[in-house]
């Protein structure tokens, strides 16, 4: 699906690139690789374009580092709902949380004040919309399994003009399928589970298109848009072979390119999240074929983002990871390594892109690792994500570029 953008220029004299101190940014796309560490852009660009190539995320013109750990009392390495509260609201929060602090307490996030400034707002996902990433810039709820709270709170509280992704499950009650059905072959468990009522009907009182599937999202012209496109996520998460699937009934870059087409209408400018969950899943079933595969898809997301830049002047555009997953090793292939000590799977081998050379990949624990992440960044401001900093940082810079100040 190919979607115009206008490309009018509109906003301050700004370029692509990342300019001086006092540059605003009128736009912000905030792409995230869900479990995306350094290794795993590695492994996707050796696989997808080789030794010399260079992906897409890799070609911004500022990049750094981001430490990811969590305030957690009784765990070192952060989850998804503290990374995304830290990205979201600049504060370090105990696993689980999804907008609030260490205490519980209700944190704003870069998408609410984006809106309180007039700023169109928009999140996409493969994962549910009501995971702990986009819940996390939408929601604030004390344990991120509350998904159906979240929902509510997205319609009713930070109201974003665009959701995209999958989870139709958490909008209906029990017993009251949606266009997804409810135990399909693919998934047998899935079914409808909701707490808070019908939420695609009150979606709809509220002025939302709800689509599901990728013909109504082409077709939907409305200012408000929820497409719910699988009943959890956008695809299979399982071991290789194991009925392992990455095929989403909208493709991540067409979801992406149809809430910049709606949010770019906005006069005063757009907040969007983009994120591919799937780089995480896959990752945590030590599957590096599917990791790849999601991979590119998120790749060729941050080209869309970096396209529309080029013909809308003053967007920043950010790819970064919430954590690490998996603890990804690329190695050379020797039959003489059956993992190596301590390896919990070896995977490949991998065709190296461009060449006859093969690689293969160890996994060393199906969990999150703590280490730094990578980020990277173009457009106004894009200046002050370069270097080490902690992840709380990331939401300090993207405030500055968008408002002009800090968070008080």
């Amino acid at each position: 699906m190919v979607l115009p953008f206008g490309g009018s220029d509109r906003g301050g004299d700004h370029g692509s690139h990342g300019g001086g101190q006092g540059d605003r940014a009128r736009n912000v796309i905030f792409i995230q690789g869900d479990g995306l560490g350094l290794s795993h852009r590695e492994l996707i660009r050796l696989a997808t374009v080789g030794k010399d190539g260079q992906l897409a995320m890799d070609s911004l013109e500022h990049a750094g580092w981001t430490t990811t750990d969590s305030a957690d009392p009784e765990e070192a390495v952060t989850d998804s709902a503290a990374g995304a509260t830290a990205f979201a609201s600049g504060v370090r929060t105990y696993n689980g949380a999804v907008g609030v602090d260490a205490d519980g307490d209700r944190v704003p996030t870069l998408l609410e004040r984006a809106r309180g400034a007039g700023k169109a707002t928009g999140l996409v996902t493969t994962a549910q919309v009501t995971d702990a990433t986009p819940g996390a810039f939408g929601a604030h709820v004390p344990d991120r399994g509350d998904q159906s709270e979240i929902a509510r709170q997205l319609l009713e509280g930070s109201r974003p003009d665009v959701i995209l992704g999958g989870g139709e499950d958490w909008w209906l009650p029990a017993g009251e399928p949606g266009a997804w059905p409810d135990n399909p072959p693919k998934d047998p468990t899935e079914q409808s589970k909701g707490t808070e009522g019908n939420l695609v009907e009150r979606a709809q009182e509220l002025g939302y298109t709800y689509v599901s599937d990728a013909d109504g999202l082409e077709d939907a012209r409305g200012r408000k848009l929820l497409g719910l496109f699988a009943n959890e996520e956008m695809f299979e998460q399982r071991n290789e072979g194991e009925g392992d699937l990455y095929e989403p009934e909208v493709p991540l870059v067409d979801m992406t390119a149809k809430a910049l087409q709606t949010l770019s209408r906005d006069r005063d400018g757009f907040f969007l999240v983009v994120e591919e969950e799937a780089v995480d899943e896959f990752a945590h079933r030590s599957n590096a074929t599917r990791t790849i595969q999601a991979g590119q898809a998120l790749d060729e997301t941050v080209t869309l983002a970096l396209d529309f830049a080029s013909r809308n002047r003053g967007t920043l555009v950010l790819v970064v990871g919430d954590h690490a997953t998996g603890g990804l090793a690329i190695e050379n292939v020797d039959p003489e390594d059956e993992g190596g000590e301590g390896a919990t799977s070896e995977d490949g081998p991998f065709d190296l892109a461009g060449s006859d050379l093969q690689f293969t990949v160890d996994w060393t624990t199906g969990g999150h690792t703590g280490e730094a992440t990578p980020i990277t960044a173009q457009g106004p401001g894009a200046e002050r994500l370069a270097g080490a900093q902690r992840n709380t940082d990331v939401h300090d810079a993207v405030l500055r570029a968008m408002l002009g100040r800090g968070r008080g």
